[in-house]
């Protein structure tokens, strides 16, 4: 059976998850190319033969533009899990920005045709 790490949380720079599919292992956190962090892995309380994975995010890893951890596992090599975290001013002009903006700006544009259609009796 492969492993799988399963996302469960993503709190205050704590990431967890379950773990399946693994013996004895060590889940690893890499940042270009550097080991920035080794999770806890320890049996889950509730789920027979799998692990719970927690690690603290280390601060270094924040910094302006979009930085990827990978969460990968010594005993397959395998990268099971990525963290994306996005900061800084180059986001400033994010296309999910301009995206939310327009949005707002169709429902203007909804609320006024709506209005004009009822003054006009039109549907």
């Amino acid at each position: 059976m492969a492993e799988a790490l399963v996302r469960t949380s993503l709190q205050a720079g704590r990431y967890e998850g379950v773990l399946t599919g693994a013996g004895q292992t060590e889940i690893e956190a890499l940042h270009k190319g550097r080991i920035v962090g080794v999770a806890q892995v320890t049996a889950h309380p509730t789920e027979a033969g799998a692990m719970h994975v927690a690690l603290n995010l280390p601060p270094d890893v924040l910094s302006d533009g979009v930085q990827v951890v990978g969460l990968r596992s010594t005993a397959s090599g395998e990268v099971l899990d990525r963290v994306t975290l996005m900061a800084g001013s180059a986001l400033d002009e994010d296309i999910r920005g301009e995206v939310s903006l327009l949005r707002e700006e169709l429902e203007m544009l909804k609320r006024a045709f709506r209005r004009h259609c009822a003054e006009t009796g039109q549907d």
